[in-house]
């Protein structure tokens, strides 16, 4: 089972990275891809000391789009080039927060999915509350793009048909663990194809809160991954050994893995 998504440049990850990743391949976890959430976390992210394990992304998260320049453009565009970098993100849309404003956010986002075509490269993607405006910016690039995975997706059910219209692949994370909030996303995980679904811990946040026992200090790792393979698999009928090999030739197969 493959993690397309933990933050482990986060400083919760300060102390003990290592023993985080040695604790993953403990429990089975076999790559994971670590998320470039801004220029300094995406430096940070370069995963080459694990080669063959660990892969990065590059890019600028909607929170931090005010960041976004000329010269974040260069350097982004610069570590798109390292073997280790397999996608171009996190980047999308936040209408939730507004951390940086929504025209900043359109303006870093459809400058990121331009230089993904530009370099070839898939796009790891972020969409809360943004959904038409996201799809609006989206839809142009698509045919231009080896590939795009909406990353923690939360939305309706009209809004993942219309993202597997389009082709887009579609992460969930332990957010669907969640006996207040993730009821519905269990209702909609029989509808994603099983080669286009894709499972992630998008750790240090969303720890499963079904998870027993939990960890002392709150922190969501990968090595909880396999929870969320055992669950989501048994809310869509499914062997949990075999969605955990799927879900790993998929994100090999999208991010062009080994």
């Amino acid at each position: 089972m493959f993690d397309i998504g933990v933050n482990l440049t986060n400083s919760q990850f300060a102390h003990d990275r290592a023993l985080v990743i040695e604790r993953a391949q403990a429990f089975a976890v076999s790559g994971m891809i670590i998320t470039g959430t801004n220029l300094h976390e995406s430096e940070q992210a370069l995963a080459q000391e694990y080669p063959d394990y660990c892969w990065s992304t590059a890019g600028v998260h909607p929170h931090d789009a005010s960041s976004w320049s000329t010269a974040v453009a260069e350097r982004i565009s610069q570590l798109a080039q390292q073997p280790a970098v397999v996608a171009l993100g996190e980047c999308g849309l936040d209408f939730n927060r507004n951390f940086s404003t929504p025209d900043e956010q359109e303006h870093a986002f459809s400058a990121q999915l331009a230089l993904a075509a530009e370099r070839g490269l898939p796009v790891f993607l972020h969409c809360r509350d943004a959904h038409e405006r996201f799809i609006a910016l989206l839809s142009p690039w698509l045919d231009k793009l080896p590939g795009a995975v909406l990353h923690c997706f939360t939305g309706t059910e009209q809004e993942l048909d219309e993202c597997l219209r389009l082709g887009l692949s579609i992460g969930i994370t332990g957010w669907v663990c969640d006996e207040r909030r993730g009821i519905a996303l269990r209702h909609l995980l029989k509808q994603i194809p099983i080669d286009r679904l894709l499972l992630e811990t998008d750790a240090p946040y969303l720890l499963p809160r079904d998870l027993s026992p939990k960890p002392a200090s709150r922190r969501n790792e990968p090595c909880f991954l396999p929870h969320i393979v055992q669950q989501v698999a048994a809310w869509r009928d499914e062997d949990a050994r075999m969605l955990g090999q799927k879900v790993d030739e998929n994100a090999r197969r999208i991010f062009r893995l080994p």
